[in-house]
């Protein structure tokens, strides 16, 4: 099994918001070190931009250093669309890039979904072939609106879809709307997070019932393993070992898929696929 990870990030100045480790680096070495002593074979970079403006040249540099390990999902500025717009048509010739993925966490971002500052971004994302993952629980009502009007884009939830700072039966509350979303079949979702989530130690149990709610309504092809690793509760090995030892529904076929090809397939990405795991770190 070739285990990719589906969310990581890489950043070389200014610390980032308080659920994440509170270091004002943390560079590809540093990352790879601790893939290597987990087992991940490979993982997806997302450019914290919000607190590193500079952090999506450093995830192209980590793919080009390591293409077989990395691929990313970067940023184009928003509210330059011009600009943008340009920047997309040759986005996949880019070191590593296999897409979009906005947080839209900062303030001044809160409106974006509905002001029309991302209207542009939707149709361009969808013609270039580019997927485009996001915080979506803040807007689940207007992203399935997108999902509709857009078939051919590829849209991926992060976090499962759950409200971030909230855990237990809370961070829960809205799961009916994003399982919801599941029939359209341009969305897909990132399981990432998902021990950050709990009120218990591991295994984490009281959020086993909510991803099993999840990976029903999606499947395999379409619910992708990973784990924001710095912001994460536990270990690496933990966050792999919950889902390849502690979810019996989870096994075989179904579960090698969830571990990596499935998000490899989403995002066009395959350099690993066609190699052997012994090459993998290479």
């Amino acid at each position: 099994m070739i285990i990719t990870d589906a969310q990581v990030h890489i950043w070389a100045s200014g610390k980032p918001g308080h659920d994440h480790r509170q270091v004002s680096a943390f560079t590809v070495e540093d990352l790879i070190a601790e893939m290597d002593e987990a087992g991940v074979d490979a993982a997806v970079i997302h450019p914290p931009v919000s607190w590193d403006p500079e952090s999506n040249a450093l995830a192209e540099d980590a793919s080009a250093r390591f293409p077989n390990r990395f691929a990313v999902l970067g940023q184009v500025p928003l509210d330059a669309q011009q600009t943008s717009r340009e920047l997309l048509k040759n986005w996949r010739k880019r070191p590593g890039q296999c897409g979009l993925r906005y947080p839209l966490v900062r303030a001044d971002q809160q409106n974006w979904p509905f002001d029309g500052t991302l209207d542009w971004l939707w149709p361009v994302a969808e013609a270039e072939g580019l997927p485009i993952a996001t915080m979506a629980w803040r807007f689940l009502p207007e992203f399935a609106r997108i999902a509709e009007r857009h078939p051919a884009l590829r849209l991926i939830i992060d976090h499962c879809g759950l409200i971030r700072q909230e855990k237990g039966a809370a961070a829960f509350a809205n799961i009916d709307a994003v399982t919801a979303l599941a029939r359209f079949p341009n969305v897909a979702l990132k399981a990432t997070g998902a021990p950050g989530y709990s009120q218990q130690g591991y295994p984490f149990r009281d959020i086993h019932d909510g991803l099993h709610r999840l990976y029903d309504a999606f499947g395999p092809d379409r619910f992708f393993w990973g784990t924001d690793i710095t912001r994460m509760p536990c270990s690496w090995k933990q966050c792999i070992t919950l889902f390849t030892e502690e979810l019996p529904w989870l096994q075989g076929d179904t579960l090698t898929r969830v571990m990596g090809p499935a998000i490899r397939d989403w995002i066009g990405w395959h350099p690993i696929a066609q190699q052997s795991p012994e090459g993998a770190g290479n």
